[in-house]
């Protein structure tokens, strides 16, 4: 075996063996020895300033090579061709290709969720249904429309379906703190549960409860007898059951109700149902005083009112809405700004 094939292995299992520590004590062991033989070999209008000098050795290295400095000796030349040209070339590229390294890496962990989020007040879901939960994840961006970001938690094998859209962590387990923590669970405002097991979902949420009590919690069900056990243990959680057979029979009875129901749902087209809550500071006013002004000024249709003793479907006008109630509303957009002054002036 020539010598120049076992220095070939060699230094390839150096480079693929070079940390980020020792490349850098080239760098400055690079550094300073150019800089001791040019000044040995007089090359004072390369050396000095510094600034000057470390202008010369990146231009060098990085094969740009400007021209507008040079070595004026023969020693000079030398030092260059044999020290300052060959080991700049190797560590410039020895940097590059580590940079580059870190930076796929960086990316490929990221595509595979093993990157702890860097968001906060975001929304989580937890579950992955392939095109269902790619469905779901674009109605929530076009509501929030850069307002919150959208982390996907998975146990799934996958990588991340929506780079560059959403965030993406995958977990062992959705009861695993140390995953959960990557995936921002404990700063979460909405944490979304829609996983096809559902005694998987019930584990998450009951988990997700205890490890953020403030967060909007929302859990899908297939067996609705585990969305009262749920609500049992956590009051807050919200329930979302299948209505698939209720939209079945009501198409039966009503023909057309499928079709109302998809608009009603919509958040890409058509009128859609939205909720705002009452100020606080604002004084009771009632659902006939809302409902015009609602229509007139917004056209939006006032639909529903919870005042804390459950949803009030299709309400009388006569019906007092107090301070911090919740109203529900059909409009083509969210209204992002009500005039709540006009409307307590008018009741």
């Amino acid at each position: 075996m020539s010598l120049w094939l076992v220095f070939r292995r060699w230094a390839a299992s150096q480079f693929h063996a070079l940390s980020g520590r020792n490349l850098l004590l080239m760098i400055l062991g690079y550094t300073v020895v150019s800089y001791l033989l040019l000044t040995l070999a007089g090359e004072q209008a390369l050396v000095s300033p510094v600034t000057d000098y470390l202008y010369y050795l990146v231009v060098t290295a990085s094969t740009v090579g400007y021209g507008d400095m040079s070595p004026s000796t023969t020693a000079g030349k030398w030092i260059v061709m044999l020290v300052v040209i060959p080991g700049g070339l190797g560590l410039f590229a020895l940097t590059l290709g580590r940079v580059a390294s870190v930076l796929i890496e960086y990316w490929k962990q990221g595509q595979l969720g093993r990157r702890k989020v860097t968001v906060n007040n975001h929304i989580l879901l937890l579950g992955w249904n392939e095109q269902r939960t790619l469905h779901l994840i674009k109605m929530l961006q076009y509501e929030e429309k850069g307002h919150r970001a959208i982390v996907l938690c998975v146990r799934a094998d996958i990588e991340n379906p929506l780079p560059g859209e959403i965030e993406f962590v995958r977990v062992p387990s959705f009861t695993d703190s140390d995953g959960m923590a990557r995936a921002g669970v404990d700063t979460a405002s909405c944490i979304l549960i829609d996983n096809p097991e559902d005694d998987i979902t019930l584990s998450a949420a009951l988990f997700c409860a205890n490890r953020n009590p403030q967060a909007h919690l929302l859990a899908y069900f297939n067996d609705e007898s585990l969305s009262v056990l749920l609500k049992h243990h956590c009051p807050n959680a919200e329930c979302i059951p299948s209505v698939a057979v209720e939209m079945l029979a009501k198409s039966a009875i009503d023909p057309g109700s499928s079709e109302l129901h998809h608009e009603l749902l919509s958040t890409h087209k058509g009128m859609t149902q939205y909720s705002v809550h009452y100020p606080e500071n604002e004084p009771a006013t009632t659902v006939g005083a809302l409902f015009g002004i609602f229509k007139t000024d917004y056209d939006a249709i006032l639909i529903a009112v919870d005042s804390g003793q459950g949803v009030a479907l299709n309400p009388s006008l006569d019906i007092s809405v107090p301070p911090g109630a919740k109203i529900f509303y059909i409009a083509d957009e969210r209204v992002e700004h009500f005039n709540w002054s006009r409307i307590t002036a008018s009741s």
